[in-house]
């Protein structure tokens, strides 16, 4: 398992729900590619309301309701490994924002493993390794 603890660069990017890679949803290429380029991990986050660059409001409300709700993609990663996959994004993402924040990986651990933290890992006899 990649052990990441300590400083990192999270990469998010907003996208709109139905945005389309080849005819399937552009969060899917991207939690995909992230998956391929070996980064630590990806999730997908669909808003309930929000609106970007054309002003147009997206809503789930009832009244309302939106066919393209906001979507967020957010990577976490070493600031090498997320610049790297920053060229791919370039050829994906036409229309939305991408932003990049420095933060800092307090434990990260896949089920049924030890937590890896700051302080160190736990091996499976229960002792710290730093």
């Amino acid at each position: 398992m990649t052990r990441l603890t300590g400083r990192a660069l999270r990469l998010t990017v907003f996208i709109g729900e139905h945005d389309r890679w080849h005819h399937k949803p552009l969060y899917t290429e991207i939690v995909h590619r992230a998956h391929a380029a070996g980064l630590a991990g990806a999730s997908v986050f669909r808003g309930i309301e929000g609106f970007g660059a054309s002003s147009l409001i997206h809503t789930s409300r009832l009244l309302s309701l939106s066919e393209d709700l906001p979507v967020a993609v957010v990577v976490v990663d070493t600031e090498e490994r997320v610049r790297a996959f920053l060229p791919q994004l370039d050829e994906l993402v036409t229309e939305g924002l991408v932003t990049l924040d420095d933060c800092e990986v307090m434990r990260y651990a896949g089920r049924g493993e030890a937590p890896a933290t700051a302080e160190g890992t736990v091996d499976g006899e229960g002792e710290k390794s730093l």
